[in-house]
């Protein structure tokens, strides 16, 4: 029943009402729509904190995995969680396992640049990988590894719900796109992923690391991110 303070001298709309069966009153003061917005933004971002912890509680409980048994700690994510932009690396490196921050050291660095390159600042929007655990010398992980950690990914993207996703590297590719070919006949196509029944734009490049490898791919990850660009203009995305 939904109650509101009445006039108490408009008897025939308080008759009307109560005929109908309903008990409404009414208030000269506006109502503060702002306010209720602000409510309902806090209540959001404490669900995602809360489902946030138990899909980590979730990953550190995993049984019988050498990603875990052979590295520090789980690196899961992090950045604004209410960003309509997320990007989804490979794997943690030696740095992001000894500090327990995401992209850091010279693949941190290096991203950070490639998203100011498109006017927007690293902090602004929400990082994870598609495994949380450093791979022993930091090799690739294995298609086992990959699928396995699958799971943990869509739940994570489905708890962020981000308008667009950027995967970086072939490990985020085959993880959520089940696509196990060269990245550079799947990069800069803008794909739709559909995760519980909700559908996601979805593009792939490479990865800070690999382009530290291979300098002269760069080039390309400028094209990919002028098309990240368009599309977040194109969506009149805030970030």
């Amino acid at each position: 029943m939904i109650k509101k303070l009445i006039n108490q001298n408009d008897n025939y709309e308080l008759e009307l009402l109560n005929s109908i069966g309903y008990d409404y009153f009414f208030n000269d003061k506006p109502i503060d729509h702002l306010r209720n917005k602000n409510k309902i933004s806090k209540n959001i971002n404490e669900d995602k904190t809360e489902n946030i912890e138990k899909l980590k509680q979730e990953i550190n409980s995993i049984n019988d995995c050498n990603l875990r048994k052979n590295s520090k700690q789980i690196i899961l994510g992090g950045g604004n969680t209410n960003s309509p932009l997320m990007i989804v690396g490979e794997a943690p490196g030696e740095s992001e396992d000894q500090s327990g921050e995401i992209f850091t050291g010279k693949d941190g660095k290096l991203l950070e640049k490639m998203l100011l390159a498109i006017n927007i600042k690293k902090e602004n929007i929400y990082k994870t990988y598609a495994v949380n655990f450093r791979p022993p010398n930091d090799r690739k992980p294995t298609s086992d590894e990959i699928k396995r950690y699958s799971n943990f990914l869509k739940k994570h993207i489905s708890i962020i719900n981000p308008k667009l996703i950027v995967l970086m590297g072939s490990t985020a590719m085959e993880s959520l796109m089940g696509i196990n070919s060269k990245i550079s006949s799947e990069r800069g196509k803008w794909k739709e992923v559909i995760i519980t029944n909700t559908t996601y734009n979805t593009i792939i490049t490479f990865n800070p690391s690999y382009l530290l490898r291979i300098p002269e791919n760069k080039k390309y990850s400028w094209e990919d991110l002028k098309k990240i660009r368009k599309k977040i203009d194109e969506l009149n995305l805030k970030i």
